[in-house]
């Protein structure tokens, strides 16, 4: 059977005492694919507070067409 890729289990925002912004383009782009999909946590090792609101920060981003 084929294993997943599961990243290590610390968080990038918890470590860097840092919360996401829809500002930090840089920052929010580490967590999306070449296509431009959300990475789940599961691969980006978010916990779940953090990826809800990386997600969020994300989808706002894109709706202020900041990011495409």
């Amino acid at each position: 059977p084929r294993r997943k890729f599961i990243a290590p289990k610390v968080c990038f925002f918890c470590s860097e005492l840092k919360e996401p912004s829809f500002w930090e383009m840089s920052t929010l782009t580490k967590f999306l694919t070449e296509r431009g999909k959300i990475i789940p946590s599961l691969r980006n090792g978010l916990c779940l507070k953090h990826q809800r609101r990386v997600a969020d920060n994300i989808k706002y981003s894109r709706h202020l067409a900041l990011m495409s």
